[in-house]
């Protein structure tokens, strides 16, 4: 089997925490496993890299190898899924930070995320954390001039979703995964078509 085309779309995954394992990261994983077999190219960004990022400081021109290679996956990618902890009824610091460095691409000709689908995948141990820390996560992606994918993926992390290889051993959950996946892919493929036909 042929990996995907050089000029197959690449969707970029940010999420994990700084507990290898974490539901946020296996998540996202597997989003982007549903993205290549669509055809797609991906890249993670999982736990130990977020974690590991410093507090974004817009006042410095100063960034480390680690912030620029998250600013450059942004601006190649066609699409992004990130995948959060519900922390207390929203994002956790270390998603919120990773995604602030974004603010180094607002003097790009494609600033931000503009014309790119965002995926959104909250994972929280309970109800209640994911379905407001799924409204933040979307209202950050307007801020960021994404387009969220009509559908969001809500995990109650308190269930067993994963096994210790990282499978997705709950179906519901899967089909959820690979419906964030679907539209990110469709969405990335529809602003290629789009910009074809505009050239």
């Amino acid at each position: 089997m042929t990996g995907p085309r050089d000029d197959a779309p690449l969707i970029l995954g940010l999420g994990g925490t700084s507990r290898p394992g974490a539901t946020s990261e296996r998540s996202v994983r597997r989003a982007l496993e549903h993205c290549e077999q669509r055809g797609a190219r991906t890249m993670l960004l999982g736990g130990p890299f977020i974690a590991g990022l410093p507090l974004f400081n817009p006042g410095s021109p100063e960034r480390t190898d680690s912030e620029r290679e998250l600013v450059d996956a942004v601006r190649r990618c066609d699409g992004i899924i990130v995948s959060t902890p519900g922390y207390h009824g929203s994002l956790s610091g270390p998603i919120k930070n990773a995604l602030d460095l974004i603010e180094d691409t607002a003097r790009d000709e494609r600033p931000y995320l503009t014309d790119r689908g965002f995926g959104c995948i909250v994972n929280a141990n309970g109800w209640q954390a994911v379905g407001t820390t799924l409204v933040a996560l979307r209202s950050i992606a307007h801020a960021l001039r994404a387009w969220p994918t009509p559908f969001g993926a809500a995990l109650n992390a308190s269930l067993p979703l994963f096994d210790q290889e990282g499978g997705c051993i709950d179906s519901a959950t899967d089909t959820q995964l690979e419906r964030v996946a679907a539209q990110v892919c469709d969405f990335a493929r529809f602003r290629r078509l789009l910009a074809t036909d505009r050239s």
